[in-house]
Order: structure tokens, then C-alpha cells, then sequence
């Protein structure tokens, strides 16, 4: 018990406090940065999501809120955070290539798997019967993604289970690349892990691109994001698959 309590002392001493300017609101921030030691970092994510918990991360495209997909109170804190509508889905992360087939029913190669991803693409297939039946209640498919992200696909390694994940930014507002564009969530977070600016350039706020692939030998983009020619031409080019409109 005395090295349980001693490794969350350990674990907590990265964390700094941040005041919201004009607010008198607190935020516990996690830096990742050279100075931090990253196993603490995605301890103290996972161990906050397991309570039930909404964060603020990282991904490969913008920063995100995440929650535990298989918790439907989570799910609904995220909802509610966001003030998003209750019929728009959520997609989820997880962390290999091997966790997408309990969740959604896989109906391209492999190989096709590999080409895009962990990268900036939102797959959309057919939901698996494993999946929270309370998620996105009112579609058959799930959007899943895998960033390209060490510190997002640790922590979804260390729940062992996937991440309900959106944009962290009021609904119908712009996506952000620092955490400091999102100040006006930070009194509902209990953790926000600072990776600094994502991202070169503006394109970075288009997100993920979402492809819908539930259908086999047929692909159709749902949103390009920021990846839609890279995806269109390993679709079309490399694996032969055709276009529905």
C-alpha cells in the first residue's frame, strides 16, 4: 500500500495548476514534454478515465475530449460538455490495427488497414455487438480511428478498452491546435494533457478525414479532413476500390 501511495504522489507531481484568466476556475494541466516522465502521464489519464471522467489530449490532427466509449454516463458527460446533439455520433480510438475488428466489422485487407492507419483517417464501418449499445444508438456504424499519437494510443493500451472521441471545442465551433483555444471547457475537464501546438499549419483544424467503408470494395467520404487526397488515392490507386455516391 506505502508504494501504491508513494507512485500516485509520484504520479501527481506533474501536474501543474492553471487559472483561467478572468474566471477564478482551476485546471489540473499535464505537460507533455521533455521534463515529463510519459508512463506517469498516461497512468494519470487512465486512471481518470476510469472514474467515469471526460479529458483533454492530443491527437495527430487537433485536440480532442475523450471518455470511456463503454461507459454511457461518460459518453453523456461528453455530450453534455460539448452541448453536442444527441443524434450526432461519436466516434471512438483505440490503440493497434487488432482492436478494430471487436468493434466494428472489418471489410477491407489488411493491408489496407496499414496504409491508413495510425494516421488522420476516421473509419466508419458496421458496430460489432461488443460495442456500448447506448453509443450513437441510432446508427449500426461507428467511426474509429487510431491516431498517429503515442501518448493517445498508450492510454487507450493501458484502459484496454476504446475511447469515446470528439474535438475538444464547443459543437459548430473551430477545431484547436493548443490548448489554450479551449479555455471555456477547462472548468469541466478533470485533466488536460498539454502536447503544445499541433499541427504546421491551419490545415491541421480540418481533422481526421471520415471515410465509410461498411460496404466491401466501396468507399465514401463523409468529411475530408485533412488527409483527403492521401486517402482517396489509397483507396482508389493501391486497392482498387470504387467510389458510392
Amino acid at each position: 500500500m506505502r508504494g501504491r501511495h508513494a507512485a500516485i504522489l509520484k504520479l501527481y507531481r506533474v501536474i501543474t495548476s492553471y487559472r483561467r484568466a478572468g474566471a477564478g476556475t482551476m485546471a489540473n494541466i499535464i505537460a507533455l514534454d521533455s521534463q515529463t516522465n510519459f508512463s506517469d502521464a498516461v497512468a494519470i489519464a487512465a486512471e481518470t478515465l476510469k472514474k467515469g471522467s471526460v479529458i483533454a489530449l492530443p491527437t495527430d490532427t487537433i485536440y480532442g475530449v475523450a471518455a470511456l466509449a463503454q461507459s454511457s454516463d461518460a459518453v453523456q458527460k461528453l455530450y453534455n460538455l460539448k452541448g453536442r446533439n444527441q443524434s450526432k455520433p461519436i466516434a471512438i480510438c483505440v490503440s493497434e490495427l487488432s482492436d478494430i475488428a471487436k468493434w466494428g466489422k472489418v471489410t477491407v485487407s489488411d493491408s489496407l488497414l496499414g496504409d491508413l492507419l495510425p494516421g488522420p483517417v476516421t473509419m466508419v464501418l458496421e458496430r460489432t455487438a461488443s460495442l456500448n449499445p447506448e453509443l450513437n444508438p441510432n446508427t449500426d456504424l461507428v467511426g474509429i480511428r487510431i491516431p498517429k499519437h503515442d501518448f493517445i494510443r498508450r492510454v487507450c493500451a493501458e484502459i484496454g478498452e476504446p475511447l469515446a472521441l470528439t474535438s475538444a471545442n464547443i459543437s459548430a465551433a473551430k477545431s484547436t491546435l493548443c490548448i489554450e483555444e479551449f479555455q471555456e471547457l477547462w472548468p469541466k475537464l478533470d485533466a488536460i494533457f498539454d502536447g503544445g501546438t499541433i499541427g504546421a499549419s491551419e490545415a491541421s483544424r480540418l481533422g481526421s478525414t471520415v471515410v465509410d467503408l461498411s460496404q466491401s470494395g466501396l468507399y465514401q467520404i463523409i468529411r475530408p479532413g485533412s488527409a483527403y487526397r492521401n486517402t482517396v488515392s489509397i483507396l482508389e490507386e493501391k486497392h482498387g476500390l470504387k467510389e458510392t455516391r
